[in-house]
């Protein structure tokens, strides 16, 4: 998947994928079936896949009316790493995100 959003290039095929974010069942308004991405060279975050009505992806069609739909979203880092934290692994969120001891 790829897509110009505020004049950067996101394309699926260049960046690394941090991890998959799967959660809902068919037919559900808050499904995302998205992967989690960084793209290489500006280490920029971004959502590529679908979603529900009540999700990230959704598309107002009509006033007061939403659908599903898929693409590509850029996040922030921040986003990125809480759904890093809910989704992949301890030693993924390590190569991806500054990391601290408590």
């Amino acid at each position: 998947m790829k897509k110009i959003i505020q004049g950067f290039r996101w394309d699926t095929d260049k960046a690394d994928k941090v991890c998959d974010i799967c959660e809902g069942y068919a037919g559900d308004f808050r499904r995302i079936d998205a992967g989690l991405y960084r793209t290489k060279r500006a280490k920029k975050y971004f959502l590529a896949g679908a979603g529900g009505p009540m999700t990230v992806f959704a598309k107002n069609v009509d006033q007061n009316s939403w659908t599903g739909s898929e693409g590509i979203i850029p996040i922030s880092d921040e986003d990125a790493r809480r759904y890093a934290e809910k989704y992949a692994d301890t030693d993924t969120i390590e190569k991806f995100f500054a990391i601290q001891d408590a």
